[in-house]
């Protein structure tokens, strides 16, 4: 029995909530992160969804995250956890992760990354890439049970900066909610 490794790239990042003995931040390959996912039972509603992170393949890119080993014995608990926590991601894929100090040997292989596909049948939820003023609106309106949409943007936003990591969606979505705050609020 082997300790499992999940990968953290949204709101795992900042707020695992389960018990882990080791983090290491590093990145995935050939992936980037979007904004396409729809959250109807975190961030949103099913009336007015908010927008979560997801991985859109992309040859080239790299998705900077946290990765956390859970133990065997924590294994069970934690993975409950996470399939209640991640139901609308309908799927998991295995990839290899790595490090500044690894950048071309995996530092750890076949880490558990939780995944939406473009699948309507299998992820409802899915909302895909629309202009970016559109998402800002979007995520500055949607709240559900987990908080406002923005604050999910704004804390991914800080929790990248303090992994020492610029992500050009995140920043660029983030400043257009921001944007939309001061002109919604300025009329």
């Amino acid at each position: 029995m082997s300790p499992i490794w999940v990968f953290g790239y949204g709101s795992l990042i900042w707020n695992p909530g389960f018990a882990y003995d080791a983090r290491l931040v590093g990145f995935v390959r050939d992936y980037r992160r979007v904004f396409y996912q729809g959250s109807t039972d975190h961030r949103g509603t099913p009336q007015f969804p908010g927008r979560t992170v997801t991985l859109e393949h992309q040859p080239g890119a790299t998705c900077w995250g946290v990765a956390y080993r859970i133990k065997e014995e924590d294994k069970e608990i934690a993975m409950e956890y996470l399939e209640v926590r991640e139901k609308q991601y309908d799927e998991k894929v295995y990839l290899d992760l790595y490090t500044d100090s690894s950048p071309k040997v995996p530092a750890v292989e076949n880490v558990m990354v939780y995944f939406a596909t473009t699948n309507k049948e299998s992820n409802q939820n899915y909302l895909g890439p629309a202009p970016l003023d559109e998402m800002a609106r979007q995520i500055y309106l949607a709240q559900g049970p987990s908080g406002p949409n923005r604050e999910y943007v704004f804390k991914l936003e800080d929790a990248l900066n303090k992994l020492g990591v610029v992500d050009q969606h995140v920043q660029e979505l983030a400043n257009a909610v921001r944007e939309y705050s001061d002109t919604k609020l300025s009329k």
